[in-house]
């Protein structure tokens, strides 16, 4: 079992950079799929990132397409974290930002995900 807690969100200006971090107590982190996703106000949530343990194929990075060349996904297995390097802030990137495991490899639906952080707030002002 893993818990986990966000951390890094805030208020930014458009055009400016974030970094988020999801801290893992647990074990067999490096086995975990791990991915971010966001929630803003009124609507659903959405898949942002993720990235599949390394034992599977070498950590490949999966992005929503509106974010790419923009955020980067990153695990630290060592330190049992994953984090979120956002850049370019749009203010449609406000949101609530999710850190999510998976058993499996995880991937793109919330459904494949086993446990969740609380969140962090992300407000992008424009």
């Amino acid at each position: 079992q893993l818990q986990l807690v966000e951390s890094g969100g805030g208020l930014v200006q458009a055009g400016g950079s974030v970094r988020l971090s999801c801290a893992a107590s647990g074990s067999s982190f490096s086995s975990y799929g791990m991915g971010w996703f966001r929630q803003a106000p009124g609507k659903e949530r959405e898949f942002v990132a993720s990235i599949i343990p390394a034992f599977v194929n070498w950590n490949t990075t999966d992005y929503l397409e509106s974010v790419k060349g923009r955020f980067t996904i990153s695990r630290d297995n060592p330190k049992n974290t994953v984090s979120l390097e956002m850049n370019s802030l749009k203010p449609e990137d406000t949101a609530i930002y999710y850190c999510a495991a998976a058993r499996a490899y995880g991937g793109r639906s919330g459904d494949a995900y086993d446990y969740w952080g609380q969140g962090t707030q992300v407000t992008v002002s424009s």
